[in-house]
Order: structure tokens, then C-alpha cells, then sequence
């Protein structure tokens, strides 16, 4: 007899998570760029390398969170709001 765990049939299999440094990094990079990037150009242009599924996991956290969309191309654009901060906010002129 098999017993399954609930907890594993629930979650993703993730081989790593991300640390705070890392999704802080992240989220500043995409506050901050410029151009629209996809999602393996703005993996391919971060201030530090890390596993392509840790970014995919961060940007998954970013998307379920509101933070950040894609747009009709398929690039990632941030469109959280930053009360704190209004200066930092939907930066992209993009069609979403």
C-alpha cells in the first residue's frame, strides 16, 4: 500500500527558492529597466546570475502578487503602484 503525501501532490517540485536578496534584486531590475524585455532577456540581464527556475519561481511570486504582467509580445512589465513612491510606477508604454 502506497500512502501519498498531500503536501508534495499540492506544491510544485522546486528544486531551490529564492532569498529575499534575490527577488529584492529582481524586483529592482524590472522597476528600474528601461526597455521591454521577455522573460529569458531580463533573466539573461541580471545584475547577478541564478537559476533560470529560482527566476521563474520569483516571477511567478511577482505575477500572483500584482507586481508584474506580460504584455501582447510576451514581455515583462511591472505595474505595481508604489503609494511610497509614485515616481516608480508603470514605466512601460506597452500595450498589455
Amino acid at each position: 500500500m502506497v500512502i501519498k503525501n498531500k503536501v508534495s501532490e499540492t506544491k510544485k517540485d522546486v528544486l531551490h527558492y529564492p532569498q529575499l536578496n534575490s527577488v529584492l534584486m529582481v524586483e529592482e531590475f524590472l522597476q528600474n529597466m528601461q526597455d521591454n524585455y521577455t522573460k529569458k532577456q531580463v533573466w539573461q540581464r541580471l545584475p547577478k546570475k541564478m537559476m533560470y527556475q529560482t527566476f521563474c519561481v520569483i516571477l511567478d511570486y511577482l505575477e500572483k502578487s500584482n507586481k508584474i504582467t506580460y504584455d501582447v509580445n510576451g514581455n515583462v512589465v511591472w505595474i505595481f503602484y508604489d503609494r511610497n513612491n509614485p515616481l516608480k510606477c508603470a514605466k512601460s508604454s506597452s500595450t498589455i
